[in-house]
Protein backbone atom coordinates (compact mmCIF):
# COMPACT_ATOMS: atom_id res chain seq x y z
CA UNK A 1 0.00 0.00 0.00
CA UNK A 2 1.40 3.37 -1.01
CA UNK A 3 1.86 6.16 1.48
CA UNK A 4 -0.64 8.95 0.67
CA UNK A 5 1.63 11.49 2.36
CA UNK A 6 4.41 10.92 -0.16
CA UNK A 7 2.52 10.30 -3.38
CA UNK A 8 2.39 13.47 -5.47
CA UNK A 9 3.97 15.50 -2.67
CA UNK A 10 7.48 15.93 -4.02
CA UNK A 11 10.11 18.44 -2.99
CA UNK A 12 10.16 21.43 -5.35
CA UNK A 13 11.49 25.02 -5.46
CA UNK A 14 8.26 26.33 -3.98
CA UNK A 15 8.36 24.22 -0.82
CA UNK A 16 12.06 23.56 -0.28
CA UNK A 17 15.06 25.90 -0.18
CA UNK A 18 18.51 24.80 1.06
CA UNK A 19 19.37 26.28 4.43
CA UNK A 20 22.28 28.73 4.32
CA UNK A 21 23.31 31.65 6.54
CA UNK A 22 23.67 33.67 3.33
CA UNK A 23 19.89 34.10 3.43
CA UNK A 24 20.24 36.06 6.70
CA UNK A 25 22.11 38.99 5.18
CA UNK A 26 19.80 39.06 2.16
CA UNK A 27 16.77 39.40 4.44
CA UNK A 28 18.30 41.94 6.81
CA UNK A 29 19.52 44.12 3.94
CA UNK A 30 15.98 44.10 2.55
CA UNK A 31 14.16 44.75 5.83
CA UNK A 32 16.69 46.97 7.64
CA UNK A 33 18.94 48.49 4.95
CA UNK A 34 19.68 51.63 6.98
CA UNK A 35 20.46 49.97 10.31
CA UNK A 36 24.11 49.97 11.39
CA UNK A 37 25.79 46.70 10.40
CA UNK A 38 29.52 47.12 11.07
CA UNK A 39 31.43 49.71 13.09
CA UNK A 40 35.22 49.92 13.10
CA UNK A 41 36.95 53.05 14.29
CA UNK A 42 35.65 55.91 12.18
CA UNK A 43 34.16 53.52 9.60
CA UNK A 44 30.47 52.77 9.82
CA UNK A 45 28.39 50.69 7.42
CA UNK A 46 24.68 49.97 7.06
CA UNK A 47 23.28 46.53 6.25
CA UNK A 48 22.49 47.71 2.74
CA UNK A 49 26.12 48.74 2.29
CA UNK A 50 27.54 45.58 3.84
CA UNK A 51 25.38 43.40 1.62
CA UNK A 52 26.61 45.29 -1.45
CA UNK A 53 30.25 44.94 -0.31
CA UNK A 54 29.81 41.19 0.20
CA UNK A 55 28.39 40.85 -3.31
CA UNK A 56 31.29 42.88 -4.68
CA UNK A 57 33.70 40.53 -2.94
CA UNK A 58 31.93 37.47 -4.36
CA UNK A 59 31.96 39.01 -7.84
CA UNK A 60 35.66 39.90 -7.64
CA UNK A 61 36.58 36.41 -6.45
CA UNK A 62 34.54 34.86 -9.24
CA UNK A 63 36.49 37.02 -11.70
CA UNK A 64 39.64 35.43 -10.29
CA UNK A 65 38.15 32.04 -11.25
CA UNK A 66 37.33 31.18 -7.62
CA UNK A 67 34.30 28.96 -7.26
CA UNK A 68 32.94 25.64 -6.03
CA UNK A 69 35.61 23.46 -4.45
CA UNK A 70 38.07 26.34 -4.03
CA UNK A 71 39.37 27.63 -0.71
CA UNK A 72 39.81 31.27 0.27
CA UNK A 73 42.00 31.67 3.36
CA UNK A 74 42.01 34.76 5.55
CA UNK A 75 44.66 35.86 8.06
CA UNK A 76 42.81 38.75 9.64
CA UNK A 77 41.97 40.32 12.99
CA UNK A 78 38.38 41.30 13.78
CA UNK A 79 37.93 43.92 11.05
CA UNK A 80 35.07 44.59 8.57
CA UNK A 81 36.71 42.48 5.85
CA UNK A 82 36.54 39.47 8.16
CA UNK A 83 32.78 39.90 8.54
CA UNK A 84 32.37 40.37 4.79
CA UNK A 85 34.42 37.26 3.99
CA UNK A 86 31.88 35.12 5.87
CA UNK A 87 29.33 36.06 3.22
CA UNK A 88 31.28 37.04 0.12
CA UNK A 89 33.39 33.89 -0.06
CA UNK A 90 30.49 31.37 0.05
CA UNK A 91 28.41 33.64 -2.22
CA UNK A 92 30.72 32.67 -5.08
CA UNK A 93 30.55 29.00 -4.05
CA UNK A 94 33.96 28.85 -2.38
CA UNK A 95 34.93 27.69 1.12
CA UNK A 96 36.23 30.13 3.77
CA UNK A 97 39.29 29.12 5.82
CA UNK A 98 39.89 31.48 8.75
CA UNK A 99 43.48 31.10 9.96
CA UNK A 100 44.50 31.40 13.59
CA UNK A 101 46.56 34.60 13.66
CA UNK A 102 48.53 33.34 16.68
CA UNK A 103 50.11 30.39 14.91
CA UNK A 104 53.66 30.04 13.62
CA UNK A 105 54.71 30.04 9.98
CA UNK A 106 55.01 26.24 9.74
CA UNK A 107 51.44 25.72 10.91
CA UNK A 108 50.08 28.40 8.57
CA UNK A 109 52.02 26.91 5.66
CA UNK A 110 50.57 23.48 6.37
CA UNK A 111 47.02 24.85 6.42
CA UNK A 112 47.46 26.83 3.21
CA UNK A 113 48.88 23.78 1.48
CA UNK A 114 46.50 21.18 2.89
CA UNK A 115 43.46 23.37 2.25
CA UNK A 116 44.78 24.26 -1.24
CA UNK A 117 44.04 27.95 -0.68
CA UNK A 118 43.55 29.72 -4.01
CA UNK A 119 43.34 33.20 -2.47
CA UNK A 120 44.70 34.61 0.78
CA UNK A 121 43.42 37.81 2.40
CA UNK A 122 45.95 39.04 4.94
CA UNK A 123 46.54 41.98 7.27
CA UNK A 124 50.01 43.63 7.27
CA UNK A 125 50.29 42.98 11.02
CA UNK A 126 50.87 39.32 10.19
CA UNK A 127 53.18 39.88 7.22
CA UNK A 128 56.31 38.40 8.90
CA UNK A 129 54.58 35.07 9.61
CA UNK A 130 52.66 35.00 6.32
CA UNK A 131 55.78 35.76 4.29
CA UNK A 132 57.60 32.87 5.96
CA UNK A 133 54.62 30.57 5.45
CA UNK A 134 54.39 31.40 1.74
CA UNK A 135 58.09 30.66 1.35
CA UNK A 136 57.54 27.21 2.89
CA UNK A 137 54.86 26.20 0.38
CA UNK A 138 55.92 23.55 -2.12
CA UNK A 139 53.06 23.90 -4.55
CA UNK A 140 51.31 26.83 -6.16
CA UNK A 141 51.00 29.89 -3.94
CA UNK A 142 47.63 31.55 -3.39
CA UNK A 143 46.81 34.97 -4.82
CA UNK A 144 47.59 37.36 -1.95
CA UNK A 145 45.31 40.32 -1.24
CA UNK A 146 46.31 42.89 1.40
CA UNK A 147 43.64 44.15 3.76
CA UNK A 148 44.77 47.54 5.02
CA UNK A 149 43.35 49.08 8.17
CA UNK A 150 43.58 52.72 9.27
CA UNK A 151 43.80 51.53 12.88
CA UNK A 152 47.08 49.70 12.28
CA UNK A 153 50.40 51.07 11.12
CA UNK A 154 53.29 48.78 10.33
CA UNK A 155 53.95 45.50 8.59
CA UNK A 156 54.37 45.28 4.86
CA UNK A 157 52.23 44.52 1.86
CA UNK A 158 52.68 41.08 0.33
CA UNK A 159 50.08 41.09 -2.44
CA UNK A 160 49.61 42.71 -5.80
CA UNK A 161 46.21 44.18 -4.93
CA UNK A 162 44.56 45.79 -1.93
CA UNK A 163 41.17 44.67 -0.61
CA UNK A 164 39.27 47.93 -1.25
CA UNK A 165 40.60 48.04 -4.81
CA UNK A 166 39.43 44.45 -5.24
CA UNK A 167 35.92 45.41 -4.11
CA UNK A 168 35.87 48.41 -6.44
CA UNK A 169 36.22 46.02 -9.35
CA UNK A 170 33.36 43.84 -8.12
CA UNK A 171 29.65 44.03 -8.94
CA UNK A 172 27.34 45.20 -6.11
CA UNK A 173 24.46 43.45 -7.91
CA UNK A 174 26.32 40.17 -8.34
CA UNK A 175 23.74 37.39 -8.83
CA UNK A 176 24.86 34.94 -6.18
CA UNK A 177 22.87 31.80 -5.49
CA UNK A 178 22.18 29.60 -2.49
CA UNK A 179 24.06 26.29 -2.54
CA UNK A 180 22.47 23.57 -4.61
CA UNK A 181 22.76 21.36 -1.54
CA UNK A 182 22.73 22.67 2.03
CA UNK A 183 25.27 19.91 2.79
CA UNK A 184 27.82 21.76 0.64
CA UNK A 185 30.89 23.01 2.48
CA UNK A 186 30.90 26.63 3.67
CA UNK A 187 33.97 26.79 5.93
CA UNK A 188 37.20 25.00 6.82
CA UNK A 189 38.63 25.29 10.33
CA UNK A 190 41.79 23.63 11.57
CA UNK A 191 41.99 22.09 15.03
CA UNK A 192 45.08 22.40 17.18
CA UNK A 193 45.61 18.67 16.71
CA UNK A 194 46.58 16.25 19.47
CA UNK A 195 49.14 14.36 17.38
CA UNK A 196 50.76 15.21 14.09
CA UNK A 197 49.33 17.90 11.85
CA UNK A 198 46.08 19.71 12.66
CA UNK A 199 42.87 18.33 11.19
CA UNK A 200 40.71 20.34 8.82
CA UNK A 201 37.14 20.51 10.10
CA UNK A 202 34.58 21.05 7.34
CA UNK A 203 31.33 22.94 8.06
CA UNK A 204 28.25 22.81 5.83
CA UNK A 205 25.72 25.56 5.06
CA UNK A 206 22.98 23.77 7.00
CA UNK A 207 24.99 23.58 10.21
CA UNK A 208 26.16 27.19 9.96
CA UNK A 209 22.57 28.33 9.46
CA UNK A 210 21.26 26.32 12.37
CA UNK A 211 23.96 27.24 14.88
CA UNK A 212 23.74 30.90 13.93
CA UNK A 213 20.03 30.77 14.74
CA UNK A 214 20.68 28.64 17.82
CA UNK A 215 22.90 31.39 19.25
CA UNK A 216 19.92 33.74 19.22
CA UNK A 217 17.49 31.23 20.70
CA UNK A 218 19.72 29.52 23.26
CA UNK A 219 21.25 32.69 24.75
CA UNK A 220 18.64 34.34 24.12
CA UNK A 221 19.35 37.54 22.17
CA UNK A 222 16.81 40.33 21.60
CA UNK A 223 16.51 41.87 18.15
CA UNK A 224 19.15 44.40 17.07
CA UNK A 225 21.78 43.42 19.62
CA UNK A 226 25.03 45.40 19.56
CA UNK A 227 27.75 42.76 19.53
CA UNK A 228 31.38 43.53 20.43
CA UNK A 229 34.02 41.26 18.86
CA UNK A 230 36.05 40.25 21.92
CA UNK A 231 36.12 36.71 20.49
CA UNK A 232 38.45 36.06 17.53
CA UNK A 233 36.48 35.47 14.36
CA UNK A 234 39.01 32.77 13.44
CA UNK A 235 37.75 30.65 16.37
CA UNK A 236 35.12 28.34 14.85
CA UNK A 237 34.06 31.24 12.62
CA UNK A 238 33.50 33.33 15.72
CA UNK A 239 31.16 30.65 17.10
CA UNK A 240 28.96 31.43 14.04
CA UNK A 241 28.25 34.98 15.28
CA UNK A 242 29.14 36.70 11.98
CA UNK A 243 25.97 35.05 10.66
CA UNK A 244 24.08 35.35 13.96
CA UNK A 245 24.40 39.14 14.03
CA UNK A 246 23.12 39.31 10.45
CA UNK A 247 20.11 37.16 11.33
CA UNK A 248 19.54 39.35 14.41
CA UNK A 249 19.80 42.54 12.33
CA UNK A 250 22.27 43.62 14.99
CA UNK A 251 25.50 45.57 14.83
CA UNK A 252 29.06 44.24 14.67
CA UNK A 253 31.49 46.38 16.67
CA UNK A 254 34.97 45.33 15.54
CA UNK A 255 38.00 45.12 17.81
CA UNK A 256 41.53 44.42 16.60
CA UNK A 257 42.98 43.62 20.02
CA UNK A 258 41.42 42.63 23.34
CA UNK A 259 42.34 45.40 25.78
CA UNK A 260 40.08 46.46 28.71
CA UNK A 261 40.35 50.18 28.02
CA UNK A 262 39.40 49.79 24.37
CA UNK A 263 36.57 47.39 25.26
CA UNK A 264 34.96 49.69 27.82
CA UNK A 265 35.35 52.69 25.51
CA UNK A 266 33.53 50.85 22.71
CA UNK A 267 30.85 49.54 25.08
CA UNK A 268 30.17 53.08 26.26
CA UNK A 269 30.38 54.74 22.81
CA UNK A 270 28.19 52.23 20.93
CA UNK A 271 25.92 50.95 23.74
CA UNK A 272 27.22 47.38 23.35
CA UNK A 273 24.87 44.73 24.72
CA UNK A 274 26.56 41.39 23.98
CA UNK A 275 30.02 39.86 23.81
CA UNK A 276 31.72 36.45 23.96
CA UNK A 277 35.05 35.15 25.18
CA UNK A 278 37.19 32.85 27.28
CA UNK A 279 37.50 33.32 31.07
CA UNK A 280 40.70 35.34 30.58
CA UNK A 281 38.76 38.04 28.69
CA UNK A 282 36.30 38.49 31.53
CA UNK A 283 39.12 38.30 34.06
CA UNK A 284 40.82 41.23 32.34
CA UNK A 285 37.61 43.26 32.43
CA UNK A 286 36.96 42.44 36.07
CA UNK A 287 40.46 43.45 37.15
CA UNK A 288 40.57 46.66 35.10
CA UNK A 289 40.42 50.00 36.96
CA UNK A 290 36.86 50.91 37.94
CA UNK A 291 37.26 54.30 36.27
CA UNK A 292 37.22 52.59 32.85
CA UNK A 293 33.64 51.45 33.46
CA UNK A 294 32.22 54.87 34.30
CA UNK A 295 29.13 55.79 32.33
CA UNK A 296 28.07 52.17 31.61
CA UNK A 297 24.79 51.81 33.47
CA UNK A 298 23.27 48.92 31.54
CA UNK A 299 23.77 45.18 31.90
CA UNK A 300 26.11 43.42 29.49
CA UNK A 301 25.39 39.85 28.39
CA UNK A 302 28.36 37.55 27.93
CA UNK A 303 28.86 34.00 26.70
CA UNK A 304 31.83 32.30 28.34
CA UNK A 305 33.56 29.11 27.22
CA UNK A 306 36.94 27.42 27.21
CA UNK A 307 36.84 26.18 30.78
CA UNK A 308 34.22 26.21 33.53
CA UNK A 309 34.11 29.79 34.85
CA UNK A 310 35.59 29.90 38.36
CA UNK A 311 33.76 31.48 41.27
CA UNK A 312 35.90 34.63 41.08
CA UNK A 313 34.92 35.20 37.44
CA UNK A 314 31.19 34.76 38.04
CA UNK A 315 31.25 36.94 41.15
CA UNK A 316 33.45 39.56 39.52
CA UNK A 317 31.35 39.69 36.35
CA UNK A 318 28.19 40.22 38.40
CA UNK A 319 29.80 43.10 40.28
CA UNK A 320 30.70 44.96 37.09
CA UNK A 321 27.35 44.34 35.42
CA UNK A 322 28.02 41.37 33.13
CA UNK A 323 25.57 38.44 33.15
CA UNK A 324 27.43 35.32 32.09
CA UNK A 325 26.06 32.25 30.33
CA UNK A 326 28.33 29.22 30.08
CA UNK A 327 28.48 27.35 26.76
CA UNK A 328 30.48 24.31 25.70
CA UNK A 329 31.61 22.92 22.40
CA UNK A 330 34.50 22.19 20.07
CA UNK A 331 35.62 23.15 16.59
CA UNK A 332 33.89 20.01 15.29
CA UNK A 333 30.48 21.24 16.50
CA UNK A 334 30.63 24.81 15.16
CA UNK A 335 31.74 26.24 18.51
CA UNK A 336 29.02 26.24 21.19
CA UNK A 337 26.72 23.22 20.92
CA UNK A 338 25.68 22.98 24.57
CA UNK A 339 24.58 25.60 27.06
CA UNK A 340 24.20 25.71 30.81
CA UNK A 341 20.54 26.75 30.55
CA UNK A 342 19.55 28.76 33.61
CA UNK A 343 16.62 27.63 35.70
CA UNK A 344 14.11 29.70 37.63
CA UNK A 345 15.31 30.32 41.18
CA UNK A 346 19.04 30.07 40.51
CA UNK A 347 19.46 33.83 40.88
CA UNK A 348 18.34 33.71 44.49
CA UNK A 349 20.86 31.03 45.50
CA UNK A 350 24.13 31.79 47.33
CA UNK A 351 27.01 32.74 45.06
CA UNK A 352 28.89 29.46 45.57
CA UNK A 353 25.86 27.41 44.55
CA UNK A 354 25.19 29.66 41.54
CA UNK A 355 28.79 29.22 40.44
CA UNK A 356 28.52 25.45 40.77
CA UNK A 357 25.33 25.32 38.70
CA UNK A 358 26.42 27.84 36.07
CA UNK A 359 29.85 26.25 35.65
CA UNK A 360 28.51 23.08 34.06
CA UNK A 361 28.62 22.22 30.37
CA UNK A 362 24.87 21.81 30.41
CA UNK A 363 22.32 20.62 27.89
CA UNK A 364 22.04 20.63 24.06
CA UNK A 365 21.81 23.87 22.12
CA UNK A 366 18.35 24.24 20.60
CA UNK A 367 19.50 23.19 17.13
CA UNK A 368 21.75 20.34 18.31
CA UNK A 369 19.96 17.02 18.63
CA UNK A 370 21.77 15.62 21.66
CA UNK A 371 24.67 15.76 24.06
CA UNK A 372 25.29 12.60 26.06
CA UNK A 373 27.75 11.07 28.49
CA UNK A 374 28.34 7.49 27.37
CA UNK A 375 30.63 4.63 28.16
CA UNK A 376 33.23 5.03 25.37
CA UNK A 377 33.43 1.25 24.82
CA UNK A 378 29.77 0.27 24.86
CA UNK A 379 28.22 3.65 23.94
CA UNK A 380 25.64 3.06 26.67
CA UNK A 381 24.56 6.05 28.80
CA UNK A 382 26.22 6.38 32.20
CA UNK A 383 23.95 6.70 35.25
CA UNK A 384 22.79 10.22 36.10
CA UNK A 385 24.55 10.08 39.42
CA UNK A 386 27.18 12.81 39.09
CA UNK A 387 29.90 10.23 39.79
CA UNK A 388 30.15 7.68 36.97
CA UNK A 389 32.66 8.89 34.40
CA UNK A 390 32.05 8.63 30.69
CA UNK A 391 32.90 10.48 27.49
CA UNK A 392 30.92 13.39 26.07
CA UNK A 393 29.28 12.69 22.71
CA UNK A 394 27.32 14.93 20.34
CA UNK A 395 24.81 14.08 17.65
CA UNK A 396 22.91 16.41 15.36
CA UNK A 397 22.91 18.93 12.57
CA UNK A 398 25.51 21.22 14.12
CA UNK A 399 28.22 18.60 13.84
CA UNK A 400 30.91 18.85 11.15
CA UNK A 401 30.79 17.07 7.80
CA UNK A 402 34.12 15.50 8.73
CA UNK A 403 37.87 16.05 8.45
CA UNK A 404 39.22 17.22 5.10
CA UNK A 405 41.23 14.52 3.28
CA UNK A 406 41.23 12.34 6.38
CA UNK A 407 38.63 9.57 6.05
CA UNK A 408 40.15 7.44 8.83
CA UNK A 409 39.98 10.25 11.40
CA UNK A 410 36.43 11.04 10.25
CA UNK A 411 35.36 7.43 10.65
CA UNK A 412 36.89 7.26 14.12
CA UNK A 413 35.28 10.53 15.19
CA UNK A 414 31.81 9.30 14.17
CA UNK A 415 32.10 5.66 15.26
CA UNK A 416 28.81 4.33 16.57
CA UNK A 417 26.76 7.20 15.20
CA UNK A 418 28.02 9.81 17.67
CA UNK A 419 30.76 12.43 17.54
CA UNK A 420 33.43 11.51 20.08
CA UNK A 421 34.73 14.61 21.90
CA UNK A 422 37.41 12.91 23.99
CA UNK A 423 36.29 14.93 27.01
CA UNK A 424 35.50 12.94 30.15
CA UNK A 425 32.46 13.94 32.20
CA UNK A 426 29.62 12.87 34.44
CA UNK A 427 25.89 13.29 33.98
CA UNK A 428 24.24 14.96 36.93
CA UNK A 429 20.81 14.12 38.27
CA UNK A 430 19.12 17.03 36.47
CA UNK A 431 20.50 15.97 33.08
CA UNK A 432 23.31 18.55 32.97
CA UNK A 433 26.76 17.48 31.80
CA UNK A 434 29.83 18.28 33.92
CA UNK A 435 33.37 17.83 32.56
CA UNK A 436 35.83 16.13 34.89
CA UNK A 437 38.95 15.66 32.77
CA UNK A 438 40.24 15.76 29.20
CA UNK A 439 41.24 12.40 27.87
CA UNK A 440 43.44 13.90 25.15
CA UNK A 441 45.46 16.02 27.57
CA UNK A 442 44.50 19.24 25.85
CA UNK A 443 45.52 22.36 27.77
CA UNK A 444 43.08 25.27 27.48
CA UNK A 445 45.05 28.47 28.00
CA UNK A 446 43.19 31.74 27.62
CA UNK A 447 40.64 30.03 25.39
CA UNK A 448 43.33 28.53 23.11
CA UNK A 449 43.70 24.77 22.82
CA UNK A 450 47.26 23.55 23.28
CA UNK A 451 48.17 19.97 22.48
CA UNK A 452 50.57 18.56 25.08
CA UNK A 453 51.77 16.05 22.49
CA UNK A 454 52.69 18.82 20.06
CA UNK A 455 54.77 20.60 22.72
CA UNK A 456 56.39 17.31 23.73
CA UNK A 457 57.37 16.65 20.12
CA UNK A 458 59.30 19.92 20.08
CA UNK A 459 60.95 19.16 23.41
CA UNK A 460 62.08 15.74 22.22
CA UNK A 461 63.91 17.40 19.34
CA UNK A 462 66.21 19.18 21.77
CA UNK A 463 69.55 17.32 21.81
CA UNK A 464 69.71 17.21 25.63
CA UNK A 465 66.18 15.89 26.27
CA UNK A 466 65.65 12.20 27.02
CA UNK A 467 62.03 12.26 28.20
CA UNK A 468 59.42 15.00 28.13
CA UNK A 469 55.89 15.32 29.44
CA UNK A 470 53.66 18.39 29.33
CA UNK A 471 50.64 18.96 31.56
CA UNK A 472 48.46 21.87 32.54
CA UNK A 473 49.49 24.08 35.44
CA UNK A 474 46.72 26.18 37.03
CA UNK A 475 47.21 29.87 36.34
CA UNK A 476 45.30 32.82 37.79
CA UNK A 477 45.41 34.82 34.55
CA UNK A 478 45.21 32.23 31.76
CA UNK A 479 43.26 29.48 33.54
CA UNK A 480 45.87 26.92 32.51
CA UNK A 481 49.39 27.13 31.09
CA UNK A 482 51.75 24.40 29.86
CA UNK A 483 54.31 23.04 32.30
CA UNK A 484 57.08 20.78 30.97
CA UNK A 485 58.67 17.96 32.94
CA UNK A 486 62.03 17.16 31.38
CA UNK A 487 64.43 14.29 31.99
CA UNK A 488 67.87 15.00 30.48
CA UNK A 489 70.18 12.52 28.79
CA UNK A 490 73.16 11.25 30.79
CA UNK A 491 75.97 13.79 30.70
CA UNK A 492 73.78 16.44 29.05
CA UNK A 493 72.82 19.77 30.55
CA UNK A 494 70.24 22.45 29.82
CA UNK A 495 68.71 25.34 31.71
CA UNK A 496 65.06 26.32 31.93
CA UNK A 497 65.77 29.43 29.85
CA UNK A 498 67.43 27.32 27.16
CA UNK A 499 64.49 24.92 26.93
CA UNK A 500 62.00 27.80 26.80
CA UNK A 501 64.01 29.56 24.07
CA UNK A 502 64.13 26.30 22.11
CA UNK A 503 60.36 26.04 22.23
CA UNK A 504 59.90 29.67 21.22
CA UNK A 505 61.87 28.97 18.09
CA UNK A 506 59.62 26.09 17.06
CA UNK A 507 56.04 27.01 17.99
CA UNK A 508 53.58 29.81 18.65
CA UNK A 509 54.42 31.72 21.83
CA UNK A 510 51.18 30.85 23.63
CA UNK A 511 52.12 27.15 23.41
CA UNK A 512 55.55 27.58 25.02
CA UNK A 513 55.86 26.04 28.52
CA UNK A 514 55.71 28.65 31.27
CA UNK A 515 57.67 26.39 33.60
CA UNK A 516 60.24 23.61 33.12
CA UNK A 517 60.80 21.04 35.88
CA UNK A 518 63.94 18.89 35.60
CA UNK A 519 64.17 15.39 37.04
CA UNK A 520 63.07 11.80 36.53
CA UNK A 521 59.70 11.65 34.82
CA UNK A 522 57.41 9.08 36.54
CA UNK A 523 56.58 6.04 34.41
CA UNK A 524 54.73 2.76 34.70
CA UNK A 525 56.52 -0.60 34.58
CA UNK A 526 55.92 -0.65 30.83
CA UNK A 527 57.48 2.77 30.34
CA UNK A 528 54.25 4.77 29.96
CA UNK A 529 54.50 8.26 31.43
CA UNK A 530 52.20 8.77 34.40
CA UNK A 531 50.73 12.14 33.55
CA UNK A 532 48.17 11.91 36.32
CA UNK A 533 51.05 12.02 38.82
CA UNK A 534 52.40 15.17 37.19
CA UNK A 535 48.98 16.81 37.12
CA UNK A 536 48.54 16.07 40.79
CA UNK A 537 51.91 17.70 41.51
CA UNK A 538 50.73 20.83 39.70
CA UNK A 539 47.47 20.93 41.65
CA UNK A 540 49.27 20.41 44.94
CA UNK A 541 51.77 23.16 44.16
CA UNK A 542 48.94 25.52 43.20
CA UNK A 543 47.10 24.74 46.45
CA UNK A 544 50.22 25.57 48.48
CA UNK A 545 50.69 28.85 46.62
Amino acid sequence: MSNPYTTGLARNPANYVPLSPLSFIERTALVYPQRASVIHGARRFTWGETYARCRRLASALAALKVGAGDTVAVMLPNVPAMVEAHFGVPMCGAVLNTLNTRLDAEAIAFMLGHGEAKVLLTDPEFSPVVEQALALLDGERPIVIDVLDALYEGGRRLGAIEYEDLLTGGDADYAWALPADEWDAICLNYTSGTTGNPKGVVYHHRGAYLNAASNIISWPMPAHAVYLWTLPMFHCNGWCFPWTVAANAGTHVCLRRVEPQAIFELVRRHAVTHLCGAPIVYGALINAPAALREGIAWKLHGLIAGAAPPLAIIEGAEKIGIELTHVYGLTEVYGPAAVCAKQEGWDSLPLEERARLNGRQGVPYHMQQAIAVLDPDTLLPVPWDGETMGEIFFRGNITMKGYLKNPLATEQAFAGGWFHTGDLAVMQADGYVKIKDRSKDIIISGGENISSVEVEDVLYKHPAVLTAAVVARPDAKWGEVPCAFVELKDGASASEAEIVDWCRGHMARFKVPKQVVFGTVPKTSTGKIQKFVLRQQMKSAAAIE
